[in-house]
C-alpha cells in the first residue's frame, strides 16, 4: 500500500501497519542506515548467518540534548536487537575522563561523576521512545577502564603505533595551527578500542566520525584476542539548513522538541533531503520509502506532501500518532491556510531592518541575512530590500515561525 496516495490522512490509517513491519532481514540491516562495513559487508553477513553476534555502540555521557542525527545509530542498534542479536549500549564513563578528540580542534574540559550520572539519566529519557530496553544491555566502560593498572595500560599501548595515532585529522589540524595535542587525548582511541576487547564483541557501530577510533579497536581485537571485529559506520545527516546537523549551528531537530516544533522543522527541510530522512530517521519500510522517492522524481507527489509523511512518521514515534495529527493540523492551519495569529506587535513602524531587529533574539545582521534568503514576507509578499519601510497595520512573517503586526 502506498502511504502517499490520495492524502496525508492515509498516514494515520496505515501507521500501525508501517511500524509493525519486521526489519530483521540481514540484507536490509546491512544496507539501511549504513555508510560502510569494514573489512567487508559479505564477511559480516556470513557471520550473522552463522550465529547471534554481540555488538555495541559507545555513547558520550557529557550531556546535552540529543538530535535526530543521534537517532540514526540508535535505530540501527535496534535493527540488530529486533533481529535477535546481543546489543550493548555502552556509556563512556571511563573514556569521558579523557574526552573524545574526534572532530575537535581544542581539548575538552573534564566532567564530574555527578554530572555523568545525571546525563545518563537524561539521555535514557530522551531515547526511550526509540529503545526497547528489555532487548538491550546497558554497560559503562568505567567498570573496566578505571581498574586498569600501569601494566595493563602499557600492554594496550604497545599494540598501536604512536605515528598512527598522530595521523588523525583533528590532531594534524591542531598541530598545523600551533596548538597543543595533550598526551591523554592520544590515549582515547586506545581506551575506546579496549572496550571491544573487554566485551569480546563481534561488531562496533558508530558514526562516520568515529571510524578512526573503531578501527583502532579492530586492531586491538586482532592483536590481543586474535579475533576479527567488524566496524559499521552510520551516515551523518544534514540539519534543517542543509548543512551537517550540529549542536553548535542550531540547525537540529531535537528528540525532545515539542510535536509542533518538530513537525515545523521537518517541514522546513530542504527537498533534496526528504528521501534520506525517510530512510534514516523513520521505520517506514524501504519499499514504501522507495515508492515515495520514485513519486517525487516523477513529480507524482509534491515535496510538501512528502514532508508531511516524514513529519508524521517522526513525530508519531517520538511522541504519538495523536500528537502527530494535532501537529499536522496546527501546521496546516498556521502555515498553509493563512490563519496564523499575528499577535507579536512592534510599536515602531519604519525601516524594516531596524524594526525587526527590536524583536527578541534578532539583530540587524540576522534580518539582512533572512532578507537575502527570501525569508521575510510583508502582507504575503516576499521582501528583499533592507530599505523597505513598514507601515502601521501591516502583517510581517519572518522565517517560518515569527508573525508580527506593525502598529
Amino acid at each position: 500500500m502506498r502511504l502517499w496516495v490520495n492524502s496525508t490522512k492515509l498516514v494515520f490509517n496505515s501507521f500501525i501497519i508501517v511500524y509493525n513491519s519486521t526489519m530483521d532481514q540481514i540484507d536490509e540491516i546491512l544496507t539501511r542506515r549504513v555508510a560502510n562495513v569494514l573489512p567487508t559487508k559479505d564477511g559480516l553477513k556470513k557471520l550473522m548467518q552463522s550465529k547471534k553476534i554481540r555488538l555495541y555502540q559507545g555513547f558520550d555521557p557529557t550531556g546535552g540534548r540529543l538530535h535526530l542525527g543521534h537517532s540514526v545509530g540508535i535505530r540501527k542498534l535496534m535493527d540488530f536487537a529486533n533481529a535477535g542479536h546481543e546489543v550493548i549500549f555502552l556509556f563512556g564513563t571511563g573514556t569521558v575522563l579523557v574526552g573524545d578528540p574526534s572532530q575537535r580542534d581544542t581539548g575538552r574540559k573534564l566532567i564530574t561523576q555527578e554530572e555523568i550520572d545525571e546525563n545518563i539519566k537524561d539521555w535514557k529519557n530522551q531515547v526511550s521512545p526509540l529503545v526497547d530496553f528489555s532487548k538491550v544491555t546497558i554497560k559503562q566502560n568505567g567498570d573496566w577502564l578505571t581498574k586498569l593498572d600501569l601494566k595493563g595500560i602499557v600492554q594496550i599501548a604497545s599494540k598501536i603505533s604512536s605515528v598512527q595515532l598522530f595521523k588523525r585529522e583533528s590532531f594534524q589540524r591542531r598541530i598545523k595551527k600551533g596548538d597543543t595535542v595533550w598526551y591523554h587525548e592520544t590515549m582515547y582511541p586506545l581506551l575506546q578500542g579496549y572496550d571491544s576487547v573487554a566485551m569480546d564483541v563481534d561488531l562496533e557501530i558508530g558514526g562516520t566520525d568515529q571510524e578512526f577510533n573503531m578501527l583502532v579497536g579492530r586492531e586491538l581485537m586482532r592483536k590481543m584476542l586474535d579475533k576479527e571485529k567488524y566496524v559499521l559506520t552510520t551516515p551523518m545527516i544534514v540539519g534543517t539548513d542543509g548543512h551537517q546537523m550540529s549542536k553548535s549551528t542550531g540547525n537540529c531537530v531535537w528528540l525532545n522538541d515539542t510535536p509542533d516544533d518538530m513537525f515545523g522543522k521537518l517541514m522546513g527541510l530542504p527537498d533534496s533531503e526528504i528521501g534520506t530522512y525517510l530512510e534514516m530517521t523513520t521505520n517506514i519500510p524501504m519499499d514504501e520509502v522507495n515508492d515515495i522517492k520514485n513519486a517525487l522524481e516523477k513529480n507524482e507527489l509534491h515535496p510538501l506532501e512528502a514532508k508531511k509523511l516524514l513529519a508524521v512518521a517522526v513525530v508519531s514515534e517520538l511522541h504519538s500518532p495523536e500528537k502527530a495529527k494535532e501537529a499536522q493540523e496546527h501546521f496546516e492551519k498556521t502555515f498553509q491556510k493563512g490563519e496564523a495569529e499575528f499577535n507579536q506587535e512592534v510599536v515602531n513602524a519604519g525601516n524594516l531592518v531596524k524594526t525587526l531587529s527590536t524583536l527578541d533574539g534578532m539583530s540587524g545582521t540576522q534580518v539582512k541575512r533572512l532578507l537575502e534568503q527570501k525569508a521575510v514576507e510583508v502582507n504575503g509578499e516576499t521582501v528583499t530590500d533592507p530599505g523597505f519601510e513598514l507601515k502601521g497595520g501591516e502583517k510581517v512573517k519572518v522565517g517560518k515561525r515569527i508573525f508580527v503586526t506593525i502598529k
